[in-house]
């Protein structure tokens, strides 16, 4: 069924993480005191695993020395993290704080030789910020300080100059880019939001020129590449950031909202790959429920079972779901003479591929498979990994939900957010594959455009194909003749 972005409510059993998480009770006791990590120049590796720290100290090892570096996994957790207790520029100006502090950059002269040894760590740690978070320097204050940290190393030496210019040339074409992108998708969205329950009148007046999908495409396995392209686009704007920031609360600490700027626009291209699941689902109700004859709807049903199948075969669970939730909603689902004139054997299997039961249990199975394949892939086809987005939400939701974000000692559980980090970070892999197939500029067209019915259409169109079977469905069809068609 279609999707929104973010309810507890629909799945039950927490999913996706380690049970042996650091999730305290409120009141809860520890036993002794928790691992604070590494100070600065310590190698992170040589140590035990971070499962707890202070946000200070936390900040300290993401600070680089002359002699030490994080690790990547640990860059990428904390800084997808800790926007949860500080927004970016605030992180930002405390990591230049500190190494103003410990290279003693204020003072005259430099120490050019300590200064060497240390400008090439705090580029590469700024160079994996930008790369990774892009949308955090959106803010002209963290672009200023990214230039403020440089312009103090760079009289060191005047290769630094050219690695910040190119930084930040970079960083513009990204943010001009992902502008352009989310231009994009608010125009798709605004043609895709254009439901037409008046196709209903071609029940009894014909529309020779509405077009249905058969008409555009009769071949399963291209629709499904068609469908794979639209899938890995929408992906590819998604900032790993945006699932943080779809569960974003106020720090207990301190009282504040921790991310700062329009929350809608921080998780906007996660709700327009939500907007574009629902939409494939009414479009594959609409398609089925639109002709006026049975064999063509019957045809239309074994059109998209195969499609669904060969989604699943290149890996695209997130279309086929799509697909399975428009053929199980209701006014679909109804038809029962259109269904028992359609081949269905394949569909059943591919619900049961599919099924929610034991928590996704089969899905899980298929996806790590699908994993296992993208990561010894000889080709891009192979490497193909598309999720089934909602669960996937759902998921970090419960991850969020389950596991306290602090220890009762005010500490950061950091445990949790390596998890966090490691589904996060597993998504950014799948993301970063090209669409191994060529597009089809009219049938991606038709996908994003085509006019859907509405709830009412839906059920207004399956009435007027089989008609109702009991009282309260001819009383919604008479309703929904009068309010739609304007008949009695």
């Amino acid at each position: 069924m279609p999707q929104t972005v973010c309810t507890g409510t629909m799945f039950t059993t927490p999913a996706g993480f380690s049970p042996h998480l650091a999730c305290a009770e409120p009141g809860e006791e520890e036993e002794e005191a928790p691992q604070e990590g590494p100070g600065p120049g310590a190698c992170l590796a040589e140590g035990p695993p971070i499962t707890s720290a202070s946000l200070d100290t936390l900040i300290q090892n993401l600070v680089p020395t002359a002699d030490y570096y994080p690790e990547k996994a640990y860059v990428f957790a904390f800084l997808l993290s800790a926007r949860l207790f500080i927004p970016p520029p605030e992180l930002l100006s405390r990591v230049c704080e500190l190494c103003i502090k410990q290279q003693q950059l204020d003072q005259s002269p430099l120490d050019t030789a300590k200064v060497r040894k240390f400008g090439p760590k705090i580029l590469q740690l700024l160079t994996e910020w930008t790369e990774t978070f892009p949308s955090d320097f959106r803010e002209e204050k963290m672009v200023g300080q990214l230039k403020d940290i440089i312009h103090r190393i760079a009289p060191c030496d005047e290769a630094y100059w050219k690695t910040l210019n190119q930084v930040l040339q970079k960083l513009s074409q990204r943010l001009d880019l992902m502008s352009r992108e989310e231009e994009s998708i608010i125009k798709v969205s605004l043609n895709a939001s254009s439901i037409s329950d008046k196709l209903a009148a071609f029940k009894t007046k014909p529309l020779p020129i509405q077009k249905d999908i058969l008409s555009i495409c009769n071949d399963p396995y291209t629709l499904a590449q068609q469908l794979t392209h639209v899938e890995l686009e929408h992906l590819s704007h998604i900032g790993p950031e945006e699932f943080v920031q779809a569960f974003v609360q106020k720090d207990p600490l301190d009282g504040t909202l921790p991310c700062f700027g329009d929350q809608k626009k921080k998780t906007s291209n996660l709700e327009a790959y939500v907007r574009w699941f629902n939409r494939l689902c009414y479009l594959v109700a609409t398609e089925i429920c639109m002709p006026a004859k049975k064999k063509q709807r019957a045809q239309v049903i074994e059109f998209f079972i195969d499609v669904a199948r060969e989604c699943f075969n290149i890996g695209n669970f997130n279309s086929l779901m799509a697909i399975i939730s428009g053929m199980n909603m209701s006014p679909v689902s109804r038809l029962k003479k259109t269904w028992g004139k359609a081949k269905t054997a394949k569909f059943f299997i591919l619900e049961h591929q599919m099924d929610p039961t034991g928590n996704f249990y089969n899905y899980r199975t298929a996806l790590r498979g699908a994993a296992h394949r993208s990561r010894t892939a000889n080709s891009n086809r192979e490497k193909v990994v598309i999720p089934f987005f909602s669960l996937l939400i759902k998921d970090i939701y419960f991850l969020n939900e389950g596991c306290a974000n602090r220890l009762p000692n005010g500490h950061v559980n950091f445990e949790k957010f390596v998890e966090l980090a490691r589904q996060v970070g597993e998504f950014m892999t799948w993301k970063q594959v090209e669409c191994p197939f060529e597009e089809d500029q009219a049938l991606l067209h038709y996908l994003h455009t085509a006019p859907i019915f509405s709830e009412d259409g839906l059920y207004l169109a399956s009435y007027e194909s089989e008609s109702p079977e009991n009282q309260v469905e001819k009383d919604r069809w008479k309703a929904l003749r009068s309010n739609v068609l304007g008949k009695t």
